[in-house]
């Protein structure tokens, strides 16, 4: 009897139980796929996330090819409307400087040397900028790796630059996908997602590049410390990113739309990242906010991969927010 009952049990989970379909942002992807994994265990719900980059998750949710669209750049409130999305941020994480020095195992970047770098102007790891922060140098040429794909992993460090930096500002900006200074120097590699670039990373002696903190821990390789907004050095760690969400101020009434790089306090690289639903998809969004629903409730998968979750207040306005619209 009891065989009968479990079986009837199991036949009718499996006759509800769903599948959803989204694209876009790899940074987050180690917090979905782990995410997931626990999701379908204990509902049979089953969420397809594929990370192709926050470009094209922003292309194929606006076309209606995926049931939801991931982005680590966050669409304006009069960008989302004329799309007909809604928008709200899941996780906060940070953008670290991965390297490969031989033999280096702990590096410094004073923002001098960050500019320098990221421009081009600094070209060899023992340059006197570098060197006033970091012994024993080698005289090797600095291979920079960068995302070749629309990537809201680059627009968080571009905007990062952009603040830090006014030539930077002025010359490039704040954008999804760069034409690198380092790249017409001969010493630029590019790297789809941010897997990548981690593996770019990994295999080429003597390079740098930013990366997500979950890819550059799986894959084992160095990290820098570098100078964060009020003077000091910080290390790359989940603490130091909560210091710098500490000062995020999300905003319901603008679909959450902010740009969290380069806070006052804490490791200055750090990224919100957001899910895009179309407007008109009611049934299918209620099943996406039931699956982030779930995300919020399980901090301990986050945490134990390098991310900040967001704050409660923060998520009780994400849901009040999926209320409002119906899709709770």
């Amino acid at each position: 009897m009891k065989k009968i009952i479990a079986s009837l049990t199991l036949a009718a989970i499996s006759t509800f139980a769903w599948t959803i379909n989204g694209t876009g942002a790899s940074f987050p992807y180690p917090v979905y796929k782990e995410t997931i994994r626990h999701f379908y265990k204990e509902t049979e719900n089953k969420v397809n996330y594929t990370p192709t980059g926050s470009g094209t998750g922003i292309k194929e949710i606006a076309k209606r090819h995926v049931d939801f669209g991931g982005t680590d750049k966050p669409l304006s409130p009069k960008t989302l409307k004329k799309a007909k999305l809604y928008q709200f941020p899941t996780v906060v994480g940070g953008i670290v400087f991965a390297y490969n020095i031989p033999g280096i195992n702990k590096l410094k970047l004073s923002e001098e040397a960050i500019k320098g770098i990221t421009l081009g102007t600094i070209k060899y790891w023992d340059n006197p900028v570098l060197k006033k922060d970091n012994a024993n140098l080698p005289h090797k040429k600095i291979i920079f790796v960068h995302r070749s794909d629309k990537s809201g992993t680059t627009f968080n460090f571009t905007y990062y630059l952009s603040k830090m930096d006014k030539t930077w500002r002025k010359k490039y900006g704040a954008k999804k996908i760069i034409n690198w200074p380092t790249d017409d120097q001969g010493r630029g590699i590019a790297g789809k997602g941010n897997f990548g670039v981690s593996s770019a990373i990994k295999t080429n002696a003597y390079s740098i590049g930013y990366v997500d903190y979950a890819d550059a821990v799986k894959n084992k390789i160095k990290m820098a410390d570098i100078q964060a907004r009020d003077g000091k050095f910080v290390s790359p760690t989940p603490n130091e990113f909560a210091k710098g969400a500490a000062y995020a101020g999300f905003d319901a009434k603008k679909d959450f739309y902010k740009i969290i790089a380069y806070p006052k306090k804490g490791y200055p690289i750090i990224a919100a990242t957001f899910i895009l639903l179309p407007k008109e998809k009611v049934d299918t969004d209620k099943k996406v906010t039931e699956f982030f629903d779930y995300m919020y409730k399980h901090d301990e998968i986050a945490n134990k991969l390098g991310y900040i979750p967001l704050p409660e207040s923060v998520k009780n306005q994400v849901k009040a927010y999926w209320s409002q619209k119906g899709i709770k």
